[in-house]
């Protein structure tokens, strides 16, 4: 329980010079917004995320081939739930994810740009990739990433602000790219849960190890090694080369794996499915 100093007496006042009067005026506001402070703090960076999850352990589960699917239709069917996710980012847009401490408010735009992308998704549905949502402005632009969808402190952000801007740019953590999910086949999983400031880095990592070690992430089963397009679009987040991208997926390997990729210096091609990561797929 959070104490909060009592108000002194009006009696206490009179025997107190103007000077004591300011200096107990101010311990008490001090006092009082110390413990506001990490209240309202815990609020944004934690229990904000809750209604999320609850949405995700609803929709998203992991098939046999180690991919998350969510069953789009299902949540489309429920208004409830679409209107729940469409408060959640509502919630969002009320935050102030300035005012957090730099997990939570990575965490925070992680959750942001999961959210938006499925609210995106939802309100296309039915569609069989992601690319068929050409809302994005410009002649030739395709998908939903540019497009202004989202208000965080007063600024309009699109899935590609959130991801290259607020995340990428401001933290400089190639795991990103193992969190924010694209609904797509070929990206890394969304996770069943939201990402919170104090697990966030072992939750970065669970979802670095998650896809390294799927043939969706890594494939040497000819004996060459191919990889995820995303090493490619995003080399130099990895290493810069194809020789620092082998040594970042060794880092997340699994021991067989690794000792496959002691013995590769190149990589052979890349690959990507945009298929909507869709249940009904399954």
């Amino acid at each position: 329980m959070t104490y909060l100093p009592p108000a002194l007496p009006l009696w206490v006042f009179p025997r107190l010079s103007a000077r004591a009067l300011l200096l107990a005026a101010g311990f008490f506001l001090f006092t009082l917004f110390s413990a506001i402070a990490p209240m309202k703090a815990r609020a944004q960076g934690n229990d904000l995320h809750a209604p999320f999850g609850a949405l995700l352990s609803r929709y998203v589960s992991v098939d046999d081939a180690g991919l998350a699917r969510v069953d789009y239709g299902a949540w489309k069917a429920n208004a409830g739930d679409v209107a729940a996710l469409a408060t959640y980012l509502d919630a969002l847009s009320a935050a102030a994810p300035s005012s957090m401490d730099e997990a939570s408010r990575m965490a925070f735009y992680i959750n942001a740009y999961n959210a938006l992308t499925l609210k995106v998704v939802l309100d296309h549905y039915p569609v069989s990739s992601i690319r068929e949502i050409s809302i994005s402005p410009g002649l030739f632009s395709i998908g939903p990433w540019k497009k202004k969808l989202l208000s965080i402190e007063g600024e309009m952000l699109s899935l590609d602000d959130i991801e290259h801007t607020r995340l990428l740019a401001a933290f400089g953590d190639n795991r990103i790219h193992y969190a924010v999910n694209c609904a797509s086949v070929g990206c890394p999983n969304l996770a069943a849960e939201p990402y919170r400031g104090p697990t966030l880095s072992a939750q970065l990592d669970a979802a670095a190890r998650a896809y390294v070690n799927n043939a969706r992430g890594v494939d040497l089963s000819s004996g060459r090694l191919k990889v995820s397009r995303i090493y490619e679009w995003y080399q130099r987040d990895f290493g810069g080369s194809e020789e620092g991208v082998i040594a970042h997926l060794k880092l997340f390997a699994a021991p067989d794996l690794r000792a496959k990729l002691d013995g590769v210096s190149s990589i052979r091609s890349t690959f990507y499915d945009w298929s909507l990561n869709d249940a009904k797929d399954e």
